[in-house]
């Protein structure tokens, strides 16, 4: 029979567990409110249909998102998640800051002038800033940064002339935006950690270890994952990348039938926080030109 003391050090060594353990329980109240975003009128209907691959609900309550909280989102293409986190921010006193390229704003664009009411007052920042530009988003003002499948672009040289990877220039800069304690949470196809790590170069699948190791040299820490968008149906080693899979197609008709069965990819779901007692960034990474 186990002596007191080792009764109250398994006791103890339980709690410690606990209390390091990443939770994704949220009040009620914020699930109702999450619950209502997801079902909003306002949403498109060919975003909704998605639903069953994107897993919203379990995906932002994994992530602790409050309706409180002022959340960045980075690179919000055509707005998916936009549909999703503007009613559900303005419910509760929060913010959405919507951050892109001048580039890539089209999405946003189209947002704003299909509903003024809800997305038109969203602030759009840049991102992200190189050539010594100042950063739009200032410093530790986010309570949560959130960027759904685009780790694997910063690290292709996405729209970059040179194609360099300019992925850690990207997480210090979300770094800095963030508050002691904040939360990044990032979801992204996810290549194998046996394949060849060129693959990460041009088929649209990074490594977690890659992402880990982008993240934690930027002065993260690991706080878990989650496989609520997971896939094992996808091998990540098709003809034309994670393009050839829904929703891009890009083999059009070509197989359609097959891809369309696999569903959308193997995906990541990683969260992050910025450690508490962290008062400034680390030194960021030599900007790109």
């Amino acid at each position: 029979m186990p002596s007191r003391r080792a009764l109250i050090s398994l006791a103890g060594a339980a709690l410690l567990a606990l209390v390091a353990a990443p939770s994704s329980a949220q009040p009620e109240n914020d699930s109702a409110a999450l619950s209502a975003a997801i079902k909003a009128p306002t949403r498109t209907v060919a975003n909704v249909a998605r639903d069953p691959y994107r897993h919203p609900a379990e995906t932002l309550s994994f992530f602790g998102v409050r309706p409180n909280h002022t959340v960045v989102e980075i690179w919000p293409g055509g707005g998916w998640y936009t549909e999703i986190l503007a009613p559900y921010l303005a419910s509760g006193g929060g913010k959405l800051i919507l951050a892109a390229p001048a580039w890539g704003r089209s999405g946003i664009d189209k947002l704003k002038a299909a509903n003024p009411a809800l997305y038109g007052s969203l602030p759009v920042a840049d991102f992200p800033v190189f050539d010594g530009k100042a950063a739009e988003i200032p410093a530790g003002t986010a309570d949560a940064v959130l960027t759904f499948r685009n780790v694997h672009n910063w690290r292709m040289g996405y729209r970059r002339d040179d194609k360099a990877d300019y992925s850690p220039q990207a997480f210090a800069q979300i770094y800095a935006m963030l508050k002691p304690g904040g939360v990044l949470g990032i979801e992204d196809h996810r290549l194998p950690e046996s394949a060849d790590a060129e693959r990460e170069r041009k088929s649209g699948y990074i490594k977690v270890s890659t992402v880990r190791r982008l993240a934690e040299a930027a002065g993260f820490q690991f706080a878990g994952a989650s496989e609520v968008n997971a896939n094992p149906r996808d091998t990540a080693d098709w003809p034309n990348g994670v393009w050839t899979l829904p929703p891009s197609f890009a083999l059009k008709d070509q197989d359609r039938a097959k891809y369309a069965a696999i569903g959308e990819s193997d995906r990541m779901t990683l969260k992050f926080v910025k450690p508490a007692t962290a008062s400034s960034p680390p030194p960021q990474a030599e900007r790109g030109r």
